[in-house]
């Protein structure tokens, strides 16, 4: 099982446990931005005018999908139902994104990839918290996930998208 006491603030167990209905509200949610997170990090990826920014965004693309999976398995795990309407919702606004003005009448500008390179970052931010949230919980239920793996892998997601959007500023908005 994972050290949990990496994630030790002080609160009784009583304290940490959250009702099934919260819990499973709180899965949607990070369901939902997992879904448009791997919408978003595949037409990156396709989109992406850089050959080395091509193969991050596939990556990241593929790992975010394993995430989910992941957090799918988690959500039946704790028998929450899926609110597949979120789940639209989340695919509908990645696609209402891809109208977003980024200085260009047709085609990809750099300003536009390192948009999405800092919507990524805030998701993955999102998932890193969640996964420490749930390391925390200690709920027998989850006893099979690995969260320190899933911890540090999205801190890896982050700093490597990271590392491309701040080299992307000076291209995207630069004197």
């Amino acid at each position: 099982m994972a050290d949990r006491s990496r994630f030790d603030f002080g609160v009784s167990r009583y304290q940490r446990k959250m009702s099934d209905r919260e819990l499973g509200i709180y899965l949607n949610d990070h369901l939902t931005g997992a879904t448009g997170g791997v919408a978003l990090a595949r037409r990156a990826a396709a989109n992406a005018t850089d050959q080395e920014r091509k193969a991050m965004w596939k990556s990241i693309a593929h790992e975010v999908e394993e995430d989910r999976v992941t957090l799918t398995h988690v959500r039946d795990l704790i028998a929450v139902k899926p609110n597949r309407a979120k789940y639209a919702l989340a695919w509908t606004a990645e696609k209402l994104g891809r109208l977003k003005l980024n200085g260009r009448l047709t085609g990809n500008s750099e300003l536009g990839q390192m948009l999405e390179l800092e919507a990524l970052v805030i998701g993955v931010t999102g998932k890193l918290s969640l996964w420490k949230a749930l390391a925390r919980l200690e709920d027998p239920r989850l006893e099979g996930i690995d969260f320190d793996r899933l911890v540090e892998r999205a801190e890896s997601q982050r700093r490597r998208l990271e590392q491309f959007r701040i080299n992307l500023v000076p291209a995207a908005i630069g004197r």
